[in-house]
């Protein structure tokens, strides 16, 4: 069955990719026209201001727990330096509601109308769903779509998540995630569609078209702009830690890490972020290869490039292939960088534009780099209506959109194996729910869930069900007794686990028929994630085997982000 289900999906995958080249991006000569007229009334000054973007934080502050922006530091930032991008949700990141996303990127809208006549276009990291619009619909995480090997739910997904972050006012997300996990000790696994490159470029580009629609040259009020991430090579640290080196083969890397960002492109994405790390000792913010040949001339394509956060500046701090942040910008711009996410320094401005006065940086690279953000700006349409309001979507987080999430992860779940037929349960069974992950919804969600870490979970999601909440609702309450034996702090770290009770749990198996134990790992993301030992933590193996020797049986529920050990259990 799963030999028939691999040959139906490559059968599907050629025509997903066949109807990608069809939809790639061609010369639209009116919008043409207009990016050109903008771009003979804008200063040096202007064009290099809209190769900028900077965090929310550095805009504003917080009174009473809500965060305001603040306008002088607006004024600063859109006035004087003319920056052309702000992202992320402030606080930590910290997930707002439609109402606030409204105040706050309408009050950026507003003074970039004002000051320069050119809209800023807002980014956030809607990488499962509306995962920083409360109230939102969340999706699996990619990991899961891919195991789905359903094209058209991850079509759809990505269309529901546009619908519902243009509903909120931002225009832009950093996803779909394609990097090829090579390496299962990396800490982001679960952001991309697996290891294969034929999965993620399939999945990869029908969640551009989701996102996006049907014409990239005219994106409309339902739908946004992807940034495809990482490019490239990203998921193969040497290491397995986050933002490492990576060496990959030069067959490897143009036949298969290339694929999936080349299936993106030609199904019309619009913007694509570059790698943190190095590949084969060349940083990818200063490959001239990777960013200006490989992706703007080979595939013809006249999107827009931009950094991961804070990335040109590593070109000195880590890499040190540049004497200082002046040389790092020139590599990086030089290169094919067209947006910098700085994200909180405006003196790259200062810097680059020094480099064009001495030479050191083409105004032709400039203009090129300009072109493209305000190419993607006309794209979304932003010079004519720069901000979308909740009041015209009325299918904000409707039952419908629920009702594609709850079908995306039926799909998504995997049953390793049923010994002896002890699934499904039935009714009238005494049921011990046990383990970390039992009454969580932090660890079913995930990083990118409400906070960056996902460790805010919990607040913001209670109308959802844990493990144990679905199964009292299904086996009723007084069937199912739920006794973890070992537990997480509440928003702590992703390795963390408070002293372990496994005797109570044991002691609580007495009574029961059969015993569901719910382990794996808390959230995490990107660096915090980094982990020396993919076995699950000893607490929780020992948990298991205690309650295996009970001799009840046992439903053994891994909910992971990445293929922990668990072979002594």
């Amino acid at each position: 069955m799963f030999r028939k289900i691999l040959t139906l999906f490559a059968a599907a995958s050629s025509v997903c990719l066949a109807q990608a080249a069809e939809v790639a991006i061609a010369p639209d000569p009116a919008l043409e026209a207009a990016v050109q007229r903008t771009l003979d009334r804008m200063t040096l000054d202007e064009k290099i201001g809209q190769m900028t973007e900077l965090s929310i934080d550095v805009l504003g502050h917080w009174e009473n727990g809500e965060f305001f922006l603040d306008s002088d530091k607006l004024h600063q930032a859109i006035a004087v330096y003319k920056i052309g991008s702000v992202l992320n949700a402030p606080g930590g990141p910290t997930a707002q509601t439609p109402a606030k996303w409204e105040e706050l990127i309408g009050q950026i809208q507003e003074i970039s109308m004002r000051e320069i006549g050119i809209p800023c276009i807002y980014g956030l990291d809607q990488n499962h769903g509306t995962t920083y619009t409360l109230g939102g619909v969340l999706f699996p995480q990619n990991i899961n779509v891919g195991a789905s090997f359903n094209a058209e739910m991850a079509r759809k997904a990505a269309a529901v998540t546009a619908y519902e972050t243009r509903a909120a006012d931002c225009p832009w997300t950093y996803s779909p995630t394609v990097d090829l996990t090579r390496d299962p000790r990396w800490s982001r696994v679960w952001e991309n569609y697996g290891e294969d490159p034929l999965v993620n470029a399939v999945m990869g580009a029908e969640q551009v078209k989701g996102f996006q629609g049907d014409n990239p040259n005219h994106v409309g009020p339902d739908n946004i702009a992807t940034s495809v991430k990482h490019y490239l090579g990203y998921g193969a640290p040497r290491t397995g830690k986050d933002r490492t080196p990576a060496y990959i083969s030069p067959s490897d890397l143009r036949e298969k890490f290339f694929e999936p960002f080349r299936a993106c492109i030609e199904a019309g994405a619009l913007t694509v972020m570059v790698n943190s790390g190095s590949i084969n000792g060349r940083p990818v913010h200063a490959n001239n290869e990777l960013l200006s040949t490989w992706l703007k001339d080979d595939l013809g394509w006249d999107g827009m490039i931009v950094t991961d956060w804070a990335d040109i500046n590593n070109l000195y701090t880590r890499e040190f292939v540049a004497a200082d942040k002046k040389e790092a910008i020139e590599m990086a711009i030089n290169a094919g960088i067209d947006m910098s996410m700085e994200p909180y320094d405006l003196n790259f401005c200062t810097l680059l534009k020094e480099l064009v006065e001495e030479g050191r940086v083409s105004q032709e690279r400039i203009d090129d780099a300009a072109r493209r953000v305000i190419r993607l700006k006309y794209r979304l349409g932003l010079f004519d209506t720069p901000n979308t309001y909740l009041r015209n979507y009325p299918e904000f987080a409707s039952p419908e959109h629920e009702e594609l999430a709850l079908r995306a992860a039926e799909e998504s779940e995997i049953l390793l194996k049923n010994t002896d037929g002890i699934l499904p349960l039935e009714r009238g069974v005494k049921i011990l729910v046990t383990g970390p992950n039992a009454n969580s919804m932090r660890c079913l969600n995930g990083g990118w869930s409400y906070s960056w870490q996902g460790h805010l979970t919990d607040r913001f999601a209670d109308r959802y069900n844990t493990i144990y909440e679905a199964l009292a609702n299904k086996f009723g309450a007084d069937n199912v007794i739920l006794e973890q034996g070992v537990t997480y702090p509440a928003e702590g770290a992703y390795y963390e686990e408070n002293e372990p009770e496994i005797e109570k749990a044991v002691a609580a198996a007495a009574d029961v028929d059969v015993i569901i134990a719910c382990i794996g790992e808390n959230s995490y993301c990107e660096t915090p994630g980094n982990l020396s030992d993919l076995a699950i933590s000893e607490n929780q193996r020992n948990l298991v085997k205690a309650l295996a020797a009970t001799g009840k049986p046992v439903v053994l529920i891994l909910n992971e982000g990445l293929p922990r050990l668990i072979n002594d259990i």
